[in-house]
Order: structure tokens, then C-alpha cells, then sequence
């Protein structure tokens, strides 16, 4: 299984009179992380892709807590193999978690890097 993931800016449109408030910000940070799936039809017929698609999705549902609970913005975009079809759900679990936890790591690194620069120029 492929994932790939970018952060994302919080783009928010401002209120009326272009001022910023809170609700906006809310609405938009509820929507912070987005997962989509890509199955192509190299990989099996609909029966089989529609498989891979729905063990992918119950492994991202379980562990997607992981990445809400943070303040970042990011995309993921995970691309199972043709192997995920024989693959215990256990270990398709396992490998979903373990690449939540990476970009977690990533982004709160970066994060962190980020907030040190706006402290130097603030």
C-alpha cells in the first residue's frame, strides 16, 4: 500500500467586511483532513477494487482519530496493492496506523519548525 499526503492551508474566507471570525475558522477546521482512496482498474474487476476500497476505508475509519485530534490541515491519498485483497485486515490496520503516525510525526515537526520562524520575525 502507497500513501501520500500534503499539508494544507487553512484557507478561510473572511466575514462581512472582510473581517475574520470564529465560527468560519471552526466550520473549516472540522474539514482538516481529508483521505481518498485510488483503486485502478489494473488491479481487478469492480467486485475486487470495491473490496480493496472497503477494507481500506474501514482501517482509515478506525484510525483516523489520530490525525483530527491535531490543529494541521492535510490530504491523504492512500493506493492499495493487489495484495491488500489476500492481507488480514489485522495487518492492512496495522500498516494504516503506522503511516497516520508518520504524517502526524511529519506535521507537527513542521509545525513546530513553522512556529519557531514566526517567532524570530514576530
Amino acid at each position: 500500500m502507497t500513501v501520500f499526503y500534503l499539508r494544507t492551508v487553512n484557507e478561510v474566507a473572511p466575514g462581512v467586511n472582510g473581517v475574520w471570525t470564529a465560527e468560519s475558522v471552526r466550520a473549516h477546521k472540522k474539514d482538516g483532513v481529508r483521505v481518498g482512496f485510488t483503486v485502478s482498474r489494473a488491479l481487478g474487476g469492480s467486485v475486487e477494487r470495491n473490496r480493496m476500497r472497503r477494507r481500506t476505508r474501514e482501517a482509515v475509519r478506525r484510525h483516523l482519530q489520530m490525525l483530527q485530534e491535531t490543529s494541521f490541515a492535510v490530504d491523504v491519498v492512500i493506493n492499495p496493492k493487489k495484495s491488500l485483497l489476500a492481507a488480514e485486515f489485522r495487518l492492512i490496520s496495522q500498516e494504516i496506523e503506522r503511516a497516520f503516525r508518520v504524517i502526524r510525526k511529519d506535521c507537527e515537526v513542521a509545525e513546530e519548525k513553522s512556529g519557531k520562524q514566526e517567532a524570530r520575525h514576530g
